[in-house]
């Protein structure tokens, strides 16, 4: 392929490259020049560069045809639609600053849209800032999001706000190596399937990940950092969840609502304490300190002179709820309230060598049956067991049992709590680890490590630039 450059704006041509087959051209828009004009008299292959400077959207990409930018190229919507939207299959959008989406959630208003007929499409290293959804992979198989910085909508509702990718029923897409802060969700995926997401980056969200009725795919590597929730996997089956990092999520780490069947290994969670924030409808308010611990600007913050209280987060590391048959292996959940709630039914779940490490509470288990959380002769490794392990074989002597009947009261009446120090309540514990018949059913690790299997994933938190 010959290619050669010419410029729209700026005189003659540039430059004849050598490369495979056929004839294409480089052909460079300056700004003021219309972009869309070049696109529509682009032919396969070529490649329309737009020049530093600002460009005027929006603009289709029906040819399979790359659009790029020189660095400090802006391509700007004009606040109404999606600023582009891809429909050619191969396409390519790189190197851009985009901004300027409309406010239509109905019309999925995006920075970049990718239509169902848009299949292999490329969306990579721009940067997208402001629109309502950043990236949308809208039916388009086998497309690619990748190396973009997404900062959504920072003010206003955050119903109102869109995500930073949004996947819906885009077979074999991969969203890797993102930055996403603010908006509503870092990543929303819905009734897709054989999908990829690796390498994330989010902070400032709803949901790091949001990830519903998707089937046989990755979540891996990604990394959620003082989000409300970092990842939600629900009505999913035979996922991959492996090497991802919470770290100071508020709510919840990782959140199982009937994903089945699933490999969840090798993943961090670990509350920190930090300064509570304020919510004013979707931008935050707090002091000027608080503003620069979150890497914002101070002008940012509310003029406040009060101290803003600390708090723990998350509140639970990672809830399960009507999830089956699945394999929890050498995670570690560090900090959090409650380190695992297992709750609703679920069954037939593998949880062994797994880190749990000052929780405030090791695990909630509502229910009555006995779980025993090893499996040939490993169990996990609890901070709080006081047990010994007088063969060395790193296994303790005695198996662990991280609820007795007083959790299971305070849980159904949590104003017991101003009791639970009195002489009656520790009669009761004491009884129970004299008689063990005397303890409800529910979980126990008849063979707990003596130190963790694996130490913790490194925060890997992200700075947006």
């Amino acid at each position: 392929m010959y290619m050669s450059a010419r410029t729209i704006g700026g005189g003659a041509a540039v430059a004849t490259l050598l490369a495979t087959s056929a004839f294409a051209e480089r052909v460079i828009v300056e700004p003021g020049h219309e972009v869309q004009s070049a696109l529509d008299r682009a032919t396969e292959g070529d490649v329309v560069v737009l020049a530093r400077g600002t460009h005027r959207g929006p603009v289709q990409v029906g040819t399979n045809v790359t659009l790029e930018g020189e660095s400090g190229a802006v391509l700007e919507g004009s606040g109404k639609g999606s600023v582009v939207t891809i429909s050619a299959p191969g396409a390519v959008v790189r190197g851009l600053t985009i901004r300027g989406s409309g406010r239509d959630l109905a019309a999925l208003d995006a920075g970049v849209f990718v239509k169902k007929s848009a299949t292999g499409a490329v969306v990579e290293g721009n940067r997208l800032e402001g629109n309502l959804y950043g990236i949308y992979l809208h039916g388009a198989e086998n497309s690619i999001a990748r190396g973009n910085v997404i900062i959504g909508i920072e003010e206003g509702r955050l119903n109102e706000a869109g995500n930073g990718v949004s996947v819906w029923s885009a077979p074999g897409a991969r969203v890797e190596d993102n930055d996403m802060r603010f908006g509503r969700d870092g990543i929303f995926v819905i009734a897709s399937k054989r999908n990829v997401f690796r390498g994330n980056h989010f902070r400032d969200l709803r949901f790091a990940v949001h990830y519903m009725y998707t089937d046989d795919s990755e979540v891996v590597d990604n990394v959620s950092t003082g989000n409300t929730v970092g990842f939600a996997i629900m009505f999913s089956h035979r996922l991959r969840v492996r090497g991802n990092v919470s770290d100071g999520d508020l709510n919840h780490g990782f959140l199982f609502n009937f994903a089945n069947s699933s490999d969840i290994t090798g993943n961090t969670v670990k509350g920190r304490m930090r300064p509570a924030i304020h919510w004013v409808t979707r931008g935050f308010r707090a002091n000027k300190a608080d503003a620069r611990a979150h890497g914002l600007p101070a002008a940012d913050a509310a003029a406040s002179t009060e101290n803003s209280p600390w708090r723990n987060a998350p509140e639970k590391c990672v809830f399960i709820y009507n999830a089956n048959k699945n394999k929890f292996r050498d995670n570690w959940f560090e900090g959090c309230d409650i380190g695992v709630h297992f709750t609703a039914g679920s069954e037939g779940n593998e949880i062994t060598g797994n880190a749990f490490v000052q929780n405030r509470n090791q695990v909630k288990y509502v229910g009555t049956r006995y779980l025993d959380w090893s499996k040939d002769g490993r169990g996990n490794f609890w901070s709080d067991n006081p047990a010994f392990d007088l063969n060395g074989n790193g296994i303790a002597d005695t198996a662990y049992r991280p609820n007795d009947i007083i959790d299971k009261v305070l849980w159904t009446a949590p104003q017991a709590k101003v009791l639970v120090n009195s002489p009656a309540m520790q009669i009761i514990r004491w009884a129970q680890a004299q008689f063990p018949a005397l303890l409800p059913g529910g979980v126990i690790d008849s063979r707990p490590l003596m130190a963790p299997a694996a130490a913790p994933l490194s925060d890997g938190s992200a700075r947006l630039q």
